[in-house]
């Protein structure tokens, strides 16, 4: 049986979803204020809660939570396994995706499985920009994917001027 949480992050307030038999199935933020304070007694949900806390303090920098894709089709889990091997602060271009899977013209498929990545941020959907280095496409907006970026790669992802106090 699918249980939900919720935990109350930098970005907003992100509703998980999984089950101990199975893992974590969604990881998603949601437009709902406050935040709500629900604690589950799903020791798989707890995890991913600490873990997620543990991310978001600078602290964690890889995830080790079961995860549950469900019926999601082939080409999409292989995806989300390339976006799994991205490293913690590097990013990878869609195009390098669709290479590494075999096919350099499925750029727009890898763009359309990152888009419906179920578990947002423990599948690094964020690292995954254009091959010219622009930020693109995220469900959250392109502000919360920069702020993910700076969160794990503060010198490469800062905003001008922030790395001097906010002069610039």
């Amino acid at each position: 049986m699918l249980e939900k949480t919720y935990f109350h992050s930098p970005i907003g307030c992100i509703e998980i979803t999984g089950s101990d038999e199975l893992g974590i199935s969604a990881v998603h933020k949601v437009d709902t204020s406050p935040c709500p304070a629900e604690l589950t007694t799903s020791p798989v949900l707890a995890a991913c809660v600490q873990q997620l806390e543990e991310y978001f303090h600078g602290r964690r920098r890889a995830f080790d939570l079961p995860l549950d894709w469900g019926g999601a089709p082939d080409f999409y889990k292989a995806v989300w396994k390339e976006l799994l091997a991205i490293p913690y602060g590097q990013t990878r271009s869609y195009q390098s995706i669709a290479e590494k899977l075999g096919d350099i013209n499925a750029v727009r498929a890898v763009g359309q499985a990152n888009g419906r990545n179920p578990i947002a941020i423990i599948v690094p959907c964020h690292r995954c920009i254009a091959k010219n280095g622009d930020l693109q496409g995220y469900f959250y907006g392109l502000e919360v994917k920069r702020r993910l970026l700076e969160l794990e790669n503060p010198m490469s992802f800062a905003r001008q001027g922030d790395l001097f106090g906010g002069e610039g």
